[in-house]
């Protein structure tokens, strides 16, 4: 009998040892799992945090000279339409005057119903506020755009939308965009248009009745004479080119072409500069490449005629202010 006792306790001892390893190797591996599940959801709400999105639709402000209807659910007695004050006052019955310029639709339906309240005329007012018109109905698009002027704008739209109902950019139009807001005169936004889709969302931010638009003009180096595609081209790369690429652009020179007796002339405030360029020895790496500013102009003479001295300096800027612009992309 003892013999019996002995081995079922013996039976126990094992069974508890052995259920107590193999909970210790589950533990184990749980606790060496959960770095790693820790570490993905890390790299997930990182990848969410860099995950960039075009800016919401913003609802215009009220501002001076506005028409709002404003209504109140169950008060037949407190429905106006009032015009905003130069001041930024409304004057409603029972209410008085209140500041609302500056506010939402939102805002002030929330301020109109704690006045009320605060006053002890409801106690748990349904308040409606609408814009019914704006003093500035429209946006005014300038700039570098294919019909400047003012363009009626009914709620929010987006600078894309209103750069296209000004018919689009000009060859000439740079890549920044100067937006002022109606209520914040004093501080333009730069904005900086993109080729690149990702970035190019985020440019397309929100526009609302009374702003101003002014679309830069982009930087321009003309290549004129004795090459293959004279012309103006846009500065595009941060307004950044040198001689070279500029000659790039054009195609390169003409077999005709004196590359000894290439000019660059550049507008300084004292007047026209004429800046000898010695083409033949930059295209060779014996000279250091020139860097070019907008509206300069590279003359490459023709070898035959041997005037690069003779040609007048007004004909030359006379015929590169002529030139097709080009775009280089």
């Amino acid at each position: 009998m003892w013999a019996v006792v002995m081995k079922a306790v013996v039976t126990v001892v094992i069974s508890s040892v052995l259920l107590g390893i193999v909970q210790a190797q589950s533990d184990a591996v749980a606790s060496s799992s959960r770095p790693q599940e820790k570490a993905a959801q890390t790299a997930g709400s990182s990848s969410e945090k860099t995950t960039t999105a075009p800016q919401p639709a913003v609802e215009p402000l009220i501002g001076a000279g506005d028409l709002i209807k404003v209504s109140v659910f169950e008060a037949p007695e407190f429905d106006q339409e009032v015009r905003v004050s130069a001041e930024g006052m409304i004057s409603l019955p029972l209410i008085g005057e209140m500041h609302v310029a500056g506010l939402s639709t939102v805002q002030a339906r929330e301020l109109l119903e704690k006045t009320l309240v605060q006053k002890g005329l409801m106690r748990n007012p349904q308040v409606s506020v609408m814009e019914k018109e704006y003093a500035t109905q429209g946006v005014s698009v300038s700039g570098e755009v294919m019909k400047p002027g003012v363009y009626p704008l009914l709620g929010s739209r987006r600078l894309f939308d209103v750069i296209s109902m000004a018919g689009g950019m000009t060859p000439k139009a740079g890549t920044e965009v100067v937006l002022t807001h109606r209520d914040r005169p004093g501080q333009p936004i730069n904005i900086i248009l993109s080729s690149d889709p990702s970035k190019s969302v985020l440019a397309n931010v929100p526009v609302v009745p009374g702003d101003t638009l002014l679309v830069s003009k982009a930087g321009i180096v003309y290549v004129v004479g004795d090459v293959h595609k004279p012309g103006g081209f846009i500065m595009d790369n941060g307004n950044n080119m040198t001689v070279l690429q500029a000659i790039a652009l054009a195609e390169g020179n003409n077999p005709t072409a004196s590359l000894d007796h290439a000019k660059l002339i550049r507008k300084t405030p004292q007047g026209q500069q004429e800046i000898p360029v010695k083409l033949k020895k930059i295209l060779s790496s014996e000279a250091p490449d020139m860097k070019l500013e907008a509206e300069d102009i590279v003359f490459v003479p023709n070898s035959a005629a041997k005037s690069a001295t003779r040609r007048a300096l007004e004909s030359i800027v006379q015929v590169a202010t002529g030139m097709a612009i080009y775009r280089p992309f």
